[in-house]
């Protein structure tokens, strides 16, 4: 309780004006010296100007009067009115709650039904539904001007409430509105109207398209987020409110959302929120669900191959790039894997031939006043003309770009590439790297070759790799030397030494996909480097892939013998190999690993003797060719499409499938003689008339062979 003088004290002060306007910030003492007006006037402005509301009246602060005794304050008192926002929320809660009751009384009679007429109701629902979705779908994408404000109905149907057939309403809706969006589309981006151009009146058909394209790209953005929301609630575990969808089946409705954005990435790369739906599809690709991390790798890699200009693909890439460094290169090989898709060795090639090709020079006005007439150089103006028209026609400009867009990919992938040859030499991305480094060597920049070269051959004598990652480092550096690394002046005698050592290491189990990688880099090897390849080298690795082929599948038998007919074209004295009478300085020693120290020279192809009763018939005449010399010419040569064919391609034409032959066996010969049957027939066609008269008659008769004057018929 406060005492009564302090009650008083209370109540003088509140009489007083300045009680009410005095700064109450300030240190100044209630009666001060005289105040300027001004100060009056500041200090009043200070104050604010609502006071505390009451249950009952509000008070509303008006404009002060200000006298000779300083400044008065204004105020209404005013019935506190409720406001149209509380009855909003009031009527939104109050709906929220009937529909709850609904649903609880919907649940209560479904309890009360048995399970065949529970499940006869949901399959009513969900037709209902279909055909719902179904005439929505037919409106919208039968006149879309008109009926593109029905979107917002349709994927209204996303937040299906009933705990009966939400899940699959919900996965229906997905899917249609995919179709939808994939077919009234346009081919175009739609951009935002500036204020200028929608202060401008149009025509009514103008107007009609801007609400459309206005429609279109608000409801499918709309869309979108749905999507990334329902995928987001999966991964991060979310319980929504609505008990409509249970947790478990948030998979389900995440499968399909990620299967509507892939489907979306592939037909709509020209339209809006492109790169949204990039953003969210290349993180899902290092998921640890394999169904939707397949999925959208799949996705991502088509996309790459149907790429022509590469904005898309420049898109990805910087994606990707960004994914592998902030997760520490903890990503699995697959996504790494995706980037073999990009179509950039074609246009790199032809930029380089387009630099190398003379440009046309146009003639300057002085020379032209030099040369030419006046008449002349009125013709050479107007021809002028018309050739840059042909140019622009030829699209010369989008070739640049295009070029420049796969340059800036290519420079990030090699980014990776070497961010993780520098950081993470042991994660399990390694193999992944070394494919995409042997795929794009020859588009490497001249001045990275020394220091990859040192790092490759650091990989391979670390001997931490597998033959596969270890073939890999052969084919990348030989892809290098072949391509603009044949400037560089050396031998790169430990990467043969090292695939010389590999070969007895192949053989007919899984790792035979591997000899594939063989003929590749032998093609590099011994084929394109034959003027820096010794003789003893060569006739070392013919030696050494005889005796492969002995024991591989018989595809892989093919491309051996296929890669040992190309080595003898390029080397012809290796023919001596073939004969058995040739005798060299030394002994031939198989198990040593040098090739240049063997004495291949002082032996023969034996296995050639072997392979010519293989089973598989081109095994048996790839060995026989071999055998006499693999002549271009005669009856011992190949016929035209076996001898057109690389190794490799070879190779995957008699690859063996589901362990079927290839080709097929031809069934065995009948071992059944050929005999003539005449049937029942006589030489001479007069006793054969008779014979078919005495059948016919069905009297016993006794049949004559005397001649016709002497006939006589006993009965």
């Amino acid at each position: 309780m406060m005492e009564e003088d302090d009650l008083q004290q209370m109540t003088a002060m509140a009489r007083q004006a300045s009680f009410v306007t005095r700064d109450l910030s300030s240190c100044a003492p209630v009666h001060s010296g005289k105040r300027r007006s001004s100060e009056v006037v500041r200090g009043y402005e200070k104050v604010p100007r609502k006071m505390a509301r009451t249950e009952e009246k509000e008070v509303i602060h008006l404009l002060p009067i200000k006298d000779k005794s300083g400044v008065i304050p204004q105020s209404v008192e005013r019935v506190i009115e409720k406001q149209p926002d509380d009855e909003e929320e009031e009527e939104e809660e109050a709906a929220d709650g009937q529909e709850e009751l609904e649903n609880e009384e919907e649940l209560a009679s479904s309890v009360a039904l048995t399970a065949e007429e529970r499940e006869k109701l949901r399959v009513e629902k969900i037709r209902e539904r279909k055909l719902h979705i179904a005439g929505l779908g037919s409106a919208i994408v039968s006149d879309p001007y008109s009926n593109v404000k029905r979107l917002k109905e349709l994927r209204g149907m996303l937040m299906e409430a009933d705990p009966c057939v939400a899940v699959t309403v919900r996965k229906l809706v997905m899917v249609s509105l995919m179709e939808i969006f994939k077919d009234i589309s346009p081919t175009y981006r739609i951009r935002p109207l500036t204020p200028e151009e929608k202060a401008t009146k149009v025509k009514k058909e103008t107007q009609q398209l801007r609400e459309f394209e206005e429609g279109l790209v608000s409801q499918y953005k709309f869309y979108l987020e749905d999507l990334e929301q329902t995928i987001k609630d999966w991964k991060q575990k979310k319980k929504k409110r609505s008990q409509a969808v249970g947790f478990q089946s948030y998979r389900g409705l995440a499968e399909v959302a990620v299967r509507c954005l892939c489907e979306l990435l592939l037909a709509l790369p020209h339209f809006n929120f492109h790169n949204n739906i990039i953003v969210v599809l290349v993180p899902l690709m290092n998921d640890s669900c394999k169904q939707v991390s397949n999925m959208c790798c799949d996705a991502i890699r088509k996309l790459f191959q149907q790429d022509r200009m590469g904005g898309a693909s420049l898109a990805v890439v910087r994606v990707i790039s960004g994914l592998v460094k902030n997760l520490n290169f903890n990503v699995r090989p697959e996504v790494l894997r995706t980037l073999l898709s990009l179509r950039i060795k074609e246009v790199e090639m032809k930029k380089d031939l387009e630099d190398t090709a003379p440009k046309k020079k146009f003639m300057n006005n002085k020379e032209k006043k030099k040369n030419l007439s006046r008449m002349q150089r009125k013709w050479k103006k107007a021809e002028e003309k018309l050739e840059k028209e042909l140019l622009e026609a030829e699209a010369s400009e989008s070739n640049e770009k295009k070029i420049k867009v796969h340059t800036e990919t290519l420079n990030i992938v090699f980014l990776i590439f070497f961010r993780i040859l520098k950081k993470a030499q042991k994660s399990s991305l390694l193999p992944a790297v070394l494919e995409g480094l042997a795929k794009f060597a020859h588009l490497i920049n001249l001045e990275f070759f020394d220091d990859l070269l040192n790092v490759l051959q650091n990989l391979i004598q670390s001997g931490d790799l597998t033959n596969r990652e270890s073939l890999h480092c052969i084919q990348t550096v030989f892809t290098i030397l072949s391509g603009q690394g044949d400037v560089l002046n050396m031998d790169p005698l430990t990467f043969y030494s090292q695939l010389y050592r590999m070969l007895p290491q192949l053989h007919s189990g899984a790792p035979n996909d591997d000899i594939i990688i063989v003929l590749q880099c032998l093609d590099a090897m011994l084929i394109r480097r034959k003027k820096q390849v010794t003789l003893q080298r060569a006739m070392a690795f013919i030696k050494r892939l005889s005796m492969l082929s002995l024991h591989v599948l018989p595809n892989a038998s093919v491309g051996v013998l296929a890669a040992n007919r190309a080595i003898l074209h390029a080397f012809p004295k290796c023919d001596f190999l073939l004969d058995t009478e040739v005798q060299g300085s030394g002994f031939y020693l198989p198990e040593l690993d040098e090739p240049e120290h063997c004495n291949a020279q002082n032996t023969a192809l034996w296995e050639l003797h072997t392979l010519q009763r293989h089973f598989h018939p081109v095994v048996r005449r790839l060995a026989a060719h071999l055998s006499q010399g693999a002549p271009s010419e005669g009856s011992a040569a190949l016929s035209v499409d076996l001898s057109r064919r690389s190794p490799s391609e070879l190779f995957n034409v008699y690859r063996v499938k589901d362990m079927t032959f290839n080709p097929p066996v031809a069934p065995p010969a009948s071992k059944k003689k050929d005999r003539f049957v005449g049937g029942a027939m006589l030489l001479d066609a007069e006793l054969q008339r008779r014979a078919e008269r005495a059948l016919s008659n069905n009297e016993e008769a006794e049949l004559d062979f005397n001649p016709p004057n002497t006939h006589l018929l006993k009965v």
